[in-house]
């Protein structure tokens, strides 16, 4: 009898969670089934390029694990068990789909997430998204079809709002675009950052509201917390992130946003059968500080979650590789970027790299995330596996050499 291990989600990082765990142990012995809604690996870093009318190279889920012994299921899934170690899933694409109730004995939750209206009026009706292939590809068509000259708003001053609203700006000079942030622009960058990025938004003409938080949002404009006014024919909004409601609808720790709380082996506190990585984990980075949601942090998350999985089923060393930062990587078009140089615990130096030399920088990091996931069991050099015992229905198991 095998040991059944389910990963919920093939984003980054399930697909490369996944792909690890097949690698490091034996098919005999488990039972790999990887649970996804769509066909496909989405690219999520490269939604703001979809959104401008770019063409993103199709990454087929089947292609991608062909031969690993992964089993797909493109299925939603619909609720977890933790108690009765059982996930309830429904066929993509089919509101009457077949629902399949999946049993396991290890569980790795990466359902990622999804956009955060924030509980802004009027967002959710008026406003775009670029969280998920499907909103890019609607903000796509809504763009292609704005006529020359009118006004589009990106909403949010982070990593994604600076990404779309130089890509929109460079792939569409013809139309007014603005960008709101809550605070400064680049507040959190180095001085270095922070001319740099104002020297890339002045070049493409993008019109700046800083110290701007919008409070509703409307066919035609904005309004913020002053009592402002801003024009857009489209408003794309991009403050944030909301996570997968299904883990909190059951019994798993939960922060008060739905993420669920892990220890450094990336294993629920409340569940030891769990395994979370990704936007729907809450894990601790140095300091003690939660790590954020990004590519940068599901991946190692997800290392260190297949490898402590393997190593307590075949009583392995547990994993003891500190999850820290290095850098923040941003696209400002497709010829310039940022690379901002940070602490272990994310916070800005003071070098930072510009220019067209950042932009290949950043191109090369998009294209290795997405090498790591199109080889799931190459990405990187793993242990001798080893042998799980004799089969027993029990959420962890250890075994001797192999």
């Amino acid at each position: 009898m095998q040991h059944r291990i389910v990963v919920l989600g093939a984003g980054y990082s399930g697909a490369i969670a996944a792909g690890r765990l097949a690698r490091r142990l034996h098919r005999e012995d488990v039972a790999i089934t990887l649970v996804n809604a769509e066909p496909d690996f989405v690219e999520r870093v490269r939604m703001h390029q979809l959104a401008t009318g770019q063409e993103l190279r199709s990454r087929p889920l089947a292609e991608m694990f062909a031969g690993t012994g992964v089993r797909l299921r493109f299925a939603r899934v619909t609720a977890v068990d933790a108690d009765r170690r059982t996930v309830t899933t429904v066929d993509s694409g089919d509101r009457d789909g077949k629902t399949e109730v999946l049993e396991y004995d290890s569980l790795v939750y990466a359902l990622g997430s999804a956009w955060n209206d924030q509980g802004v009026p009027g967002t959710a009706e008026h406003a775009h998204q670029i969280a998920s292939r499907a909103g890019a590809l609607r903000l796509r068509e809504r763009l292609a079809a704005l006529p020359a000259g009118q006004p589009v708003l990106v909403v949010g001053g982070g990593l994604t709002g600076l990404e779309a609203v130089t890509e929109i700006a460079e792939a569409r000079p013809d139309l007014a675009v603005a960008l709101a942030a809550r605070g400064a622009l680049g507040d959190w960058l180095s001085p270095k950052g922070r001319r740099h990025l104002r020297k890339v938004l002045d070049g493409l003409g993008v019109a700046v509201h800083e110290h701007s938080a919008v409070t509703a949002v409307a066919a035609g404009h904005v309004t913020t917390a002053d009592g402002a006014t801003i024009p857009a024919a489209v408003t794309v909004w991009t403050t944030g992130f909301a996570v997968h409601p299904v883990a909190a609808a059951g019994t798993l720790e939960v922060t008060g946003s739905g993420r669920i709380v892990v220890d450094g082996t990336m294993r629920s506190v409340s569940h030891p059968d769990v395994y979370a990585v990704g936007d729907a984990a809450l894990a601790a980075g140095p300091g003690g500080k939660p790590l954020r949601m990004s590519c940068a942090t599901g991946a190692p998350m997800a290392w260190q979650a297949a490898d402590a999985l393997a190593a307590r089923l075949t009583g392995g060393k547990l994993p003891k590789v500190p999850l820290r930062y290095f850098n923040q990587c941003i696209s400002l078009g497709r010829g310039q970027g940022l690379i901002q140089y940070v602490t272990a615990d994310d916070r800005a130096v003071r070098q930072a790299l510009t220019g067209r030399t950042a932009a290949l920088y950043k191109e090369l990091v998009c294209k290795g995330a997405a090498w790591a996931v199109a080889h799931p069991t190459l990405a990187l050099p793993t242990r001798t596996r080893r042998t799980l015992p004799a089969p027993a229905r029990t959420p962890e198991r250890t075994a001797t050499s192999a």
